[in-house]
């Protein structure tokens, strides 16, 4: 491949270039005219040498896309992107994803040159202990990071989540503006990799964002063709633009290698990133033909320079051919700097002219702006609560059932709570009674009914991508999203959710389905392990509530947390509504809050055992409690909805609770009773289910694996037993 001059290339001519490559009009030419001078180039330079020198002096990373995508990320930073370096949070900022996440130095040289408060001591610092650039992007820690990057895909998942977000935030404050004229209108941009769109997420949040046809949406993937296993032809011969153009994406194409030299036409990727910005029908992606670790001599084009580095005489011979002195190390000459730096002054324009949109609509939607204000720093509006439902003890009501009814019943009160289900909404019954669905209203069908701006989410049945989609609503700020599926597909969720706790996003999922109480679907279907397998997620609050009003305290909880997700697990078979009153000797409901709670005290005298149960299994352990009572046993029934919320409590709550003295134990719930070992002490036992289920009714399935009142009692008798045992007691 030839060395490009100073690393950019000539024009390529129009006529080489496909229909699709040249895609202007007037309404599509950027604000800001195409500008390229000798000090960007230089500038472009600069970034790809500290991309080298910083892994360099880590000892590892992935410099070869940073150096490579260099340009592009440039140009978007100082021509294309609305943001302010001088306030990362600014309402009215475009957002950009670096979905390859491995290529974490494409967004900080670019978060270095623009003023976002890094600096070269931070570049330095690559990849080390308590520093401003990590390994992977993560949200909270660097300004100007959006998202937390790294598992391949979960950017671009993410990205389409904040497109989805920023619709409905214009729907909410702004919906009758003109197209481009709302201080909510703004692009999401995104950086992939070959590895985004290797990855079956990447399928299912593409199909969904040409569906929802998220003309707010932009990605450049960088086609690059190389991947830790080098040339990616080994796995991988599908073709991208196709696939995109077949999901109902504006595609276009820019290839640098098109002349036969590698030639780094900025012109042409500027024109094509206009005119994705200004496809207001469709979302985009800018497939661009790249070679991995341009001008390495030595490097580039192979998977040797994609997560390693390059090696002293390798980034001296690169230095080399870029004009650049070999000797130095991170070495940035003023002028270039305060070159990049003048982008600073240009947000000031934007700043500028959105603050007087801005002040334009808050003048004439005041009590939308007093909501606006209220939902984007996610507080609650005062009374909220007093819409909760309150249901009458005696019935019967599955929780799956309850909580739908706390969702209609928060809609009016709460419109910044939004969601939907993975196809499963009849079954998850997280559609809010009479809301209109989000979809383009050309797509609204007989079943549902919506339009643009609206609030019932249809992911279709793509778990992965709902994963993520609900942590780009989060991220982009105010709405409070909600997924629904079944417990058991909660495993094509993980990563979202394990991100999402990372993150601290106040993501809620709607986890039906909780158990064999499923029933006749089979194994396939019941969750065995899913519970402790969610509850080893730090930061995640896994609820399980016993009843239709501990329910209400679950949602009333979860939405009260601002700083986590939480999964709420609820059951298909209807569960008693628990009698509550004073003469029943049961607590209230309101003890859910607290994560555990004395729901049914022992009597006539001391507990001599507890029973510990969680959900559906609650109403089984009241009824194991009665039997025990009228052998003479003293029992005691401890309701366990959230073990998170649970240890967050005093040490002298918890003693109260579960007494250390009390250890004759059982511990209630049908899953896999792995984790229930650390409340069961040295003579508790566990009743649960450690292998997977059949298909049959869930009266047949309870009482073949135990989960009936007369077992449970047998099994504190037993518990009682070993604490004898254990005190040399005959």
């Amino acid at each position: 491949m030839a060395a490009a001059e100073g690393c950019v290339g000539r024009a390529i001519p129009t006529e080489q270039r496909s229909p699709e490559q040249v895609t202007s009009s007037p309404e599509q030419k950027s604000p800001r005219p195409f500008e390229w001078s000798d000090l960007d180039r230089r500038a472009v330079d600069t970034a790809r040498a500290l991309a080298i020198d910083a892994v360099e002096a880590a000892g590892h990373g992935h410099p070869g896309t940073a150096m490579s995508l260099a340009p592009a990320a440039y140009l978007l930073f100082q021509q294309l992107m609305r943001h302010n370096p001088a306030d990362p949070d600014w309402a009215g900022r475009d957002r950009f994803v670096l979905s390859c996440g491995h290529s974490s130095l494409t967004l900080y040289t670019q978060l270095y040159l623009s003023g976002y408060g890094l600096e070269l001591d931070d570049l330095k610092a690559l990849r080390t202990e308590g520093s401003l650039t990590p390994a992977h992007p993560e949200y909270g820690h660097t300004p100007g990071v959006e998202t937390t990057t790294g598992p391949l895909g979960q950017g671009l998942g993410n990205a389409v989540g904040m497109a989805m977000a920023a619709r409905r935030e214009r729907g909410l404050f702004d919906p009758q503006a003109a197209p481009g004229e709302s201080p909510f209108d703004h692009t999401v941009w995104v950086f992939a990799s070959d590895g985004d769109l290797e990855e079956g997420i990447s399928h299912e949040a593409g199909s969904l964002a040409g569906h929802q046809r998220l003309g707010n949406l932009v990605v450049l993937w960088d086609d690059n063709r190389i991947s830790i296993e080098d040339d990616t032809r080994i796995a991988v011969s599908e073709d991208v633009p196709a696939r995109y153009r077949a999901y109902g994406w504006h595609v276009q194409q820019v290839d640098w290698t098109v002349t036969g030299e590698y030639v780094e036409d900025m012109a042409a990727l500027h024109e094509a990133l206009s005119a994705a910005r200004e496809e207001t029908g469709r979302p985009s992606l800018v497939a661009l033909r790249t070679i991995i670790g341009w001008p390495s001599p030595g490097k580039q084009n192979s998977g040797k320079i994609h997560g390693s580095a390059l090696g002293a005489a390798e980034a001296a011979a690169t230095k080399e051919a870029m004009g650049l002195d070999p000797r130095r190390t991170f070495d940035v000459p003023d002028e270039v700097l305060a070159h990049a730096r003048q982008v600073g002054e240009r947000a000031r324009t934007d700043v500028k002219a959105w603050a007087k949109r801005y002040a334009d609509w808050r003048a004439g939607a005041p009590a939308r702006a007093a909501e606006f204000d209220r939902i984007s720093v996610r507080e609650l509006p005062a009374g909220w609560t007093d819409a909760l439902p309150v249901f009458e003890a005696g019935g019967q009501m599955a929780t799956r059932k309850a909580s739908g009814e706390v969702l209609s019943a928060l809609a009016a009160t709460l419109p910044e709570l939004w969601g939907g289900s993975a196809d499963l909404a009849e079954s998850n019954l997280t559609t809010m009674k009479g809301e209109p669905s989000f979809i383009p209203e050309e797509l609204s069908t007989e079943a549902y009914a919506g339009h643009r701006y609206g609030r019932t989410l249809h992911f279709g049945i793509r778990e992965h991508a709902m994963g993520a989609i609900l942590n780009g609503i989060a991220l982009h700020g105010g709405t409070r999203p909600y997924g629904g599926t079944f417990l058991v597909f909660s495993d094509y969720m993980r990563p979202a959710v394990r991100l999402a706790a990372m993150m601290k996003l106040p993501v809620t999922y709607v986890w039906t389905h909780d158990s064999i109480g499923l029933g006749e679907d089979g194994p396939t279907h019941q969750p065995i392990e899913h519970l402790w397998s969610l509850r080893a997620i730090p930061g995640l609050d896994v609820v399980r509530p016993a009843d239709a009003n501990e329910t209400v305290v679950a949602w009333r909880t979860i939405l009260e947390n601002d700083d986590r997700p939480a999964g709420l697990c609820l059951s298909r078979q209807n569960l008693p509504v628990l009698d509550r009153s004073g003469a029943s000797g049961l607590a209230p409901a309101e003890g859910a809050a607290r994560g555990g709670y004395v729901l049914a005290e022992a009597e006539g005298g001391a507990p001599e055992v507890v029973l510990i149960a969680t959900g559906s299994e609650v109403h089984i352990a009241l009824d194991a409690r009665a039997v025990l009572q009228s052998e003479g046993i003293a029992a005691r029934v401890v309701s366990m909805p959230c073990l998170e919320w649970f240890r967050e409590q005093s040490t002298e709550y918890r003693e109260q609770v579960l007494p250390s003295a009390l250890r004759a134990r059982v511990s209630v719930e049908a899953g896999s009773a792995l984790g229930w070992y650390q409340l069961l002490g040295d003579a508790g036992i566990p009743v649960g289910i450690d292998r997977f289920g059949d298909s049959a009714p869930y009266t047949t399935l309870y009482a073949r694996h135990g989960f009936t009142a007369d077992h449970v009692a047998a099994t504190a008798r037993a518990s009682l037993a070993r604490v004898a045992a254990l005190r040399g007691e005959r």
